[in-house]
């Protein structure tokens, strides 16, 4: 069964408060032809929120899991489709902040997921205390700020959220020096109100495409996709193995099929910059 049939004229729901649908709804209708509506009954910030209100107990993919289970409980459709973010270091580069996006498209019956994810350096995650060393515009300046939404809070709770103007930023800085003598000041992670992380989730939501464009040669099941590697890419100065991919390996979830694609990106040697014994 070709992707097309599988998808084509099926309606999903895309589960979100934040405004995702703007980004994966109209990808969904072009590329499949998929009639989509946004959960208005269920309530995303009960499985966690930014701000720390509800504490997230669920891995980011789990949680975008469970949206998709508790959308095919509330609606008559055929998919569900949850996301999730979560922030801090980047998995490898570690001192440098990163979005890390993860969107699950789930069936009627539960016995059919794709998944997809990635991480990327493009956010402005950061928080700005007033003893900070750095001034205020410059951080202000650096988060851009106001088309991307502020949160400020005292010592323990936020005095405001979602802020978008140089007006109510003042008055929420000054309530809170009033009241606590101090401030911190947080960027608003949830995708309305963060138009660099909307951009990450569009991205995220083309590789989900695609994901679900990729046909199991065996079953013709869609979703098949990498699912590991084979490192080994021969040095073309020593021909020694380094740990560059030489192989991938993609594989259906459903019938199991496995193949082998050597060479990636027609790649056959790798620079000995990337040699261990060239380049130790």
């Amino acid at each position: 069964m070709a992707s097309e049939q599988y998808f084509k004229g099926k309606k999903v729901v895309i589960v979100t408060k934040h405004g995702k649908e703007m980004v994966i709804g109209p990808a969904l209708e072009e590329f499949f032809g998929m009639e989509y509506i946004v959960s208005e009954n269920i309530d995303t910030d009960l499985l966690g929120t930014f701000t720390g209100e509800v504490e997230r107990v669920l891995s980011p993919v789990e949680a975008a899991r469970q949206k998709c289970i508790l959308a095919l409980e509330e609606y008559d459709v055929d998919f569900a489709i949850g996301s999730e973010g979560s922030f801090g270091p980047h998995p490898t580069l570690y001192f440098l902040p990163a979005d890390e996006e993860f969107i699950v498209l789930m069936n009627r019956k539960k016995d059919f997921e794709i998944a997809v994810k990635m991480a990327s350096l493009q956010t402005n995650y950061a928080s700005y205390d007033m003893d900070s060393e750095s001034t205020l515009n410059s951080f202000l300046e650096q988060v851009k700020f106001p088309s991307h939404g502020l949160h400020v809070k005292g010592p323990k709770d936020y005095l405001a959220k979602g802020i978008r103007s140089q007006n109510r930023l003042n008055q929420a800085l000054q309530e809170a020096v009033d009241q606590f003598g101090t401030y911190t000041i947080e960027t608003d992670m949830r995708a309305m109100n963060n138009p660099t992380r909307m951009s990450v989730i569009q991205e995220l939501t083309g590789k989900l495409v695609e994901k679900m464009k990729s046909c199991c040669p065996s079953c013709q099941r869609p979703g098949f996709s990498p699912s590991d590697v084979i490192r080994g890419l021969v040095c073309s100065c020593c021909s020694l193995p380094t740990k560059s991919v030489k192989s991938v390996i993609y594989s259906c979830e459903g019938c199991h099929y496995t193949t082998c694609i050597d060479f990636p990106e027609s790649k056959t040697t790798e620079d000995p910059m990337f040699c261990d014994f060239c380049n130790p």
